[in-house]
């Protein structure tokens, strides 16, 4: 057995062991990758969706379930107009490949974030894809035109509009973008900042969080083992002594 072989399967026993169930990626750091190599930032984003896919791929192979990573917040149409189109393209094509290749990966994707802001035909994409693949088992929350906060207005404003004068917190998490799964066990950010960014605020209560100096294109096997035996070591009380 190789070495990459042996990581894995070591990984894959160490998720169990530590019951890592939902991993949550804030991917940072795409551009200073560009930067750092003199090259345009929509090249750095490029490299990220591919960071994307090989991780997603491995949080598979050592058995984590749910993935859920930031994509797009709403907060970042304040950047150049150029670089969110073309942040808009490589998602695109991601969307793309996701539909053509379903039934082979046999993921569910699940869309986080208010997609009435997206190009029309992009967001009939990212519906057609929900539905398509909600029979699933295995999750992929991207959160596109995403915030934690504007999450939390939304769901607060869907439980007036049923009538509701009183709420549980119950009633809020099952008014949220990510009613379907569990609220994440652990965040990993890249690029070393210490930070939320606005991101699963009310989900991330009792998560674990995770910083690398990593940048997002370059997160391979070894940073997400160094997350996963980080994590394993950690004490979840939730609230509790012991």
């Amino acid at each position: 057995m190789d070495t990459y072989d042996a990581t894995i399967e070591r990984l894959r026993d160490a998720v169990a062991a530590c019951a890592l169930r939902h991993i949550a990626f804030i991917m940072d750091g795409n551009g200073r990758w560009a930067t750092r190599r003199s090259l345009p930032r929509e090249l750095g984003h490029k490299a990220g969706v591919e960071a994307l896919r090989r991780t997603v791929t491995l949080c598979r192979d050592v058995g984590i379930r749910t993935v859920t990573v930031y994509a797009f917040s709403t907060e970042n149409w304040k950047r150049p107009e150029a670089e969110v189109r073309a942040i808009m393209r490589l998602l695109d094509h991601y969307i793309s490949d996701a539909e053509e290749g379903r039934e082979k990966n046999r993921v569910r994707y699940v869309f986080l974030g208010d997609l009435s802001a997206l190009q029309p035909e992009m967001a009939e994409k990212c519906r057609r894809l929900e539905k398509a693949s909600a029979e699933y088992g295995d999750v992929l929350n991207i959160a596109l035109n995403y915030g934690g906060r504007a999450e939390i207005t939304a769901a607060c404003n869907r439980l007036l509009a049923e009538g509701k004068t009183s709420v549980t917190e119950a009633d809020v998490s099952a008014a949220l973008y990510t009613a379907h799964c569990q609220d994440p066990d652990l965040i990993v950010r890249t690029a070393g900042e210490y930070r939320l960014s606005n991101f699963l605020l009310w989900q991330a209560a009792y998560a674990e969080l995770y910083v690398t100096d990593t940048l997002w294109p370059d997160f391979a096997l070894e940073d997400l083992a160094a997350a996963v035996d980080a994590f394993s070591h950690r004490t979840r009380r939730f609230g509790n002594l012991v």
